[in-house]
């Protein structure tokens, strides 16, 4: 196994700058610098994107920065002890001792359990200390090699079986509390195992029982039913979903970030201990996931709405992605006289007596109906997972009908994103009511998918059906009609929209439209949804392009490592990943995405203009057949929104200065 830190990796009393992103940029280069890493760039990135989720500051002037990339060759630790320290977002103060985790991808358990056990060591005052009073490089090396040995590690908390009772309870003392956890982050590296040891240390000190669950990267073993069964509480210090969250059923809950584990861990107890005294305090619902008061204790409605419309469109994009393209496999099977005939040859024909045009009208028949099938399914998936991100599992059923219910009364992905959202809201008001203990195994399969469904198909049948698919067929009208000016309008917005972020929220919010809209879609009497799609693909397309054009044609304007980024960047345009500029993005925001917009704009203008169609969602040029006799209009257009964002893109990396005058360059990190 590779060390995880060596000499050349430990930086004694250095000034990395003043600020969290020059700190992670200087290290993420030391570690590129070790060969341990491809792209320094890149991996900055990726440690700068998981600081803004959570500030990585720790009390005791402790920070550790970390993330997973795919720029990391080997896991690798990069030590710095700062002079002057820097604030990373700690309650007690600024940071003097920087650990940079920095995990492959793919890293392998034994890797990750290492590094786990080193974030769990930060939290132990002499380990900190050594660090503090520590020489040389070597002697933190030795340090560090000490705590992630497989020497077996005293467990601060017992996590499989419940505690015997002490004595003087056994003698009518009052019974000690008991509480039980789950800590975890999104990486499942190092707050979620320092989490844990704070809030345990802090139970033993108090006299609380306790046990926790870690769900990390390194694996995670299951709290004993037995033990939660007995528990008076249970914390959910967690940034993300918690596993099988409905063995916590019925339990009072406490549920906020998982660095407050590690910041208040005396608090959070305390607050586990009231609520195990309020008969009115929140408890988990039987069956869910987090709800949108439980996540962090703040979700706002707008933050959760936004979640679940992404949810919906996320699940929804499968079975747009595999009709879509069979549809098109038809026509090009069949002819576009497909749609006619498919019908009859399904019925009246097999393989072994085929139609008169012959096998591959046959085939193009089969296709196209597979294609048609899975497209229905649209608008109920839709609705469903809406209700799914709300409401879990006992959603589906009520979010999938009332989504059925839309479909059946003409009101398209509008009625199924407002079926779902009445139906996810009704499933999680449900789930909140306290009912008796033996009702609530019946809650997710019978009580909750019932009621739901009365609730959210009723209303769509009785109230808002029949307003929203007259709302429905306006909007298939105006776009229907859409030509000329207004047309090339319209595919400019969903250009800059798809170029602004690079995948982020307002990219997503053009391609969910665009998405939505191919369920209503058809060649012959509504090709708007088609070309509204095809705009969107095209535009997403051209940030990559761009960049790997510009750094072809000149690329001494950019950093070996962009240099490289640029030669993938080829695959993923063409591929529509949009994501490959985000390396350039995030080195240079200033001018690569002004550059990126301008293009993508003038690509989504020239597609609407053209009247361009793709009946897929995804793939980019390698689902050319899905554009019909459109494609080279297509590529067309793409070529040219990628020549002007990369003629933009050098024109200002020559001649629009990056920095004021006289800001001096980063110090490059002496190994």
């Amino acid at each position: 196994m590779s060390e995880l830190i060596t000499a050349e990796l430990v930086l004694l009393d250095a000034d990395l700058g003043n600020s969290t992103g020059e700190v992670i940029e200087k290290l993420a280069s030391l570690v590129a610098e070790q060969g341990r890493a491809t792209d320094a760039g890149a991996l900055a990135a990726d440690g700068k994107a998981r600081e803004a989720k959570t500030a990585t500051g720790v009390p005791g002037g402790i920070a550790i920065p970390h993330c997973r990339s795919a720029a990391v060759t080997v896991p690798t630790l990069a030590m710095a002890r700062l002079n002057p320290k820097v604030d990373f977002g700690a309650k007690d103060g600024e940071a003097d001792l920087v650990f940079f985790i920095a995990a492959p991808d793919g890293a392998d358990q034994a890797h990750l359990k290492l590094l786990s056990k080193l974030a769990r060591a930060l939290v132990k005052k002499s380990f900190t200390a050594s660090l503090r009073a520590a020489q040389s490089e070597a002697q933190i090396v030795e340090l560090v090699r000490d705590v992630v040995s497989d020497a077996p590690a005293a467990a601060p908390a017992p996590a499989a079986a419940a505690p015997a009772p002490a004595a003087e309870e056994t003698a009518g003392a009052p019974k000690k509390k008991s509480i039980v956890a789950v800590t975890a982050c999104p990486t499942g590296i190092a707050h979620t195992y320092m989490a844990a040891d704070s809030l345990a240390q802090t139970a033993q000190e108090m006299g609380v029982e306790f046990a926790v669950e870690t769900q990390g990267s390194s694996g995670s073993t299951p709290l004993d039913a037995a033990v939660i069964e007995a528990a008076d509480a249970v914390i959910f210090a967690v940034d993300v979903d918690v596993r099988d969250r409905g063995r916590f059923a019925g339990k009072p809950v406490i549920q906020v970030p998982v660095k407050r584990g590690i910041d208040e861990p005396e608090k959070l107890i305390n607050d586990a201990i009231a609520a195990s005294e309020d008969p009115q305090a929140r408890r988990v619902p039987a069956g869910t996931t987090a709800t949108a008061e439980e996540k962090n204790g703040s979700e706002s409605f707008g933050a959760g709405l936004k979640r679940a419309l992404l949810t919906g469109v996320s699940y929804m994009i499968p079975f747009v992605a595999g009709g879509g393209l069979l549809i098109a496999l038809g026509f090009l099977l069949g002819g576009y006289a497909i749609t006619d005939v498919a019908d009859q040859y399904l019925t009246e024909n097999t393989l072994f007596n085929l139609p008169d045009a012959g096998l591959l009208a046959y085939l193009g028949a089969v296709a196209f109906k597979i294609g048609g099938l899975s497209m229905g399914f649209l608008v109920p998936a839709l609705g469903g997972y809406i209700a799914y991100a709300y409401a879990d599992r006992p959603g589906i059923a009520p979010g999938f009908t009332a989504g059925a219910v839309a479909g059946f009364m003409g009101a398209g992905f509008i009625g199924g994103i407002v079926g779902g959202l009445i139906a996810g809201l009704a499933c999680r008001w449900i789930n909140s009511w306290n009912v008796p203990r033996w009702m609530r195994g019946l809650m997710p399969v019978v009580i909750v998918p019932l009621l739901g469904s009365i609730i959210a198909s009723g209303l769509m049948f009785l109230f808002l059906g029949g307003p929203i698919a007259k709302l429905t067929e306006a909007l298939n009208n105006w776009l229907s009609g859409m030509s000329g000016t207004a047309a090339a309008v319209l595919g400019l917005v969903l250009g800059l929209m798809m170029a602004v972020d690079l995948g982020g929220p307002v990219n997503k919010v053009a391609y969910s439209f665009a998405v939505a809209g191919l369920g209503t879609a058809s060649l012959a009497d509504n090709p708007a949804p088609m070309m509204i799609m095809a705009a969107v693909m095209a535009a997403g397309m051209v940030p990559p392009l761009a960049m790997a054009l510009a750094t072809t044609i000149s690329a001494k304007l950019f950093t070996e490592a962009e240099r490289e980024n640029g030669k993938a960047a080829w695959l993923l345009g063409a591929a529509f990943i949009s994501e490959g500029a985000i390396p350039f993005a995030a080195a240079d925001p200033l001018r690569v995405i002004p550059a990126s917009m301008v293009g993508a704009g003038v690509t989504g203008s020239l597609i609407m203009s053209f009247n361009v169609v793709s009946q897929a969602p995804h793939g980019g040029i390698f689902v050319f057949f899905a554009m019909n006799n459109t494609w080279p209009l297509f590529l067309l257009a793409t070529l040219i929104g990628t020549v002007v964002s990369a003629a933009v893109v050098i024109v200002l990396k020559k001649y629009v200065r990056k920095a004021p005058v006289g800001a001096a360059e980063p110090a490059k990190v002496a190994a």
